[in-house]
C-alpha cells in the first residue's frame, strides 16, 4: 500500500485567553495513513482530535512537526492557496452538514467544482451516478431545508467526493444523527472504501469506529494506542474499542 497522509511530530501550542499561559493541544503526533486504509481516531473531548483534523485540513498550521499529503508539505502552503488545495485534495463531511440553504441540492454538489471552475457539464454524469448510490436522485432539485438529517448528510458526501479527493475527513458525521440514520451512512462510508476512497473520520462514538479498519486513540496530546480490526466482525471490534476507551478513562 503506498503512504498518503504522514505526520511527524506534530505539536500544537495555543495562546489562551489569560495572559502567557499556552495550552498546549497536540504533544507529538506521529501516525501514517496509506491509500485505501479507513481509519477513526478517538479520544476524550480535548483530547486534540478535532485539532488534528483542522491542521490535516490546511485550517491550521502546527506549532512544529511536519505534515505530509501525497509528498506535498501541508505546513508550507500559503493561506492564499490552501482553499484551492483543499478543493483539489480533500473531500469534508461535517456533523452539522454544512449546506446552503439558499441553492438547490444540485448546485451544493456541484459547488466544489464551480469554485475550482471545472465543467460542469462534464460533471453531469458523475453527478447522476452519486445520485443513484446515494439514494439522492429525487432530492436534486429541493432545497436543504426540506430536506431530513440522513438527506442532508448524504448530500454532504456527494459534495465531498464529487471532485475525487485523495482523503476523505469526516469530522463526527453520525453526531447529528439517529442511530437507524447513522448505520445507513456508515454503510456508506464501507462502500466507498471498498471503491478505493481513503478515509480519515473523528468520533466519539464507539458504533461509528468499530466500522473502520483501524482505530487510533489520542490521549495528551500523544498518539496512545490503535487497534487493527483485522479478520473481526463489527461487534467484536466494538468491544475491543470500548475496552480500550474505557482504559483511557481517568482513573
Amino acid at each position: 500500500m503506498n503512504e498518503l497522509l504522514k505526520i511527524e511530530h506534530a505539536r500544537k501550542v495555543y495562546q489562551s485567553r489569560f495572559k502567557g499561559v499556552q495550552v498546549e493541544a497536540l504533544k507529538d503526533i506521529q501516525l501514517e495513513v496509506n491509500k485505501g486504509e479507513y481509519t477513526a481516531i478517538m479520544g476524550e473531548s480535548g483530547s486534540g482530535k478535532s485539532t488534528l483534523l483542522n491542521m490535516i485540513a490546511t485550517l491550521d498550521k502546527p506549532t512544529s512537526g511536519k505534515l505530509y499529503l501525497n509528498g506535498d508539505d501541508l505546513t508550507q502552503i500559503k493561506e492564499k492557496a490552501a482553499a484551492a488545495f483543499r478543493r483539489e485534495h480533500l473531500g469534508f463531511v461535517f456533523q452539522d452538514f454544512n449546506l446552503l440553504d439558499t441553492i438547490s441540492v444540485k448546485d451544493n454538489i456541484l459547488l466544489p467544482l464551480v469554485l475550482s471552475r471545472k465543467s460542469i457539464k462534464a460533471a453531469k454524469p458523475k453527478l447522476q451516478e452519486l445520485a443513484e448510490k446515494l439514494e439522492i436522485t429525487t432530492l436534486l432539485e429541493k432545497y436543504p431545508y426540506e430536506l431530513s438529517g440522513g438527506q442532508k448528510q448524504r448530500v454532504a458526501v456527494a459534495r465531498a467526493i464529487i471532485t475525487d479527493p485523495a482523503l476523505l475527513l469526516a469530522d463526527e458525521p453520525t453526531g447529528a444523527l439517529d442511530s437507524k440514520t447513522s448505520d445507513q451512512l456508515l454503510d456508506i462510508f464501507e462502500q466507498l472504501n471498498q471503491n478505493g476512497q481513503t478515509i480519515l473520520m473523528v468520533t466519539h462514538s464507539s458504533l461509528a469506529a468499530s466500522r473502520a479498519k483501524r482505530v487510533l486513540f489520542i490521549k495528551d496530546g500523544i498518539v496512545y494506542h490503535q487497534l487493527y480490526r483485522g479478520e473481526l466482525d463489527a461487534k467484536a471490534f466494538l468491544e475491543k474499542i470500548n475496552m480500550t476507551m474505557a482504559s483511557l478513562l481517568p482513573r
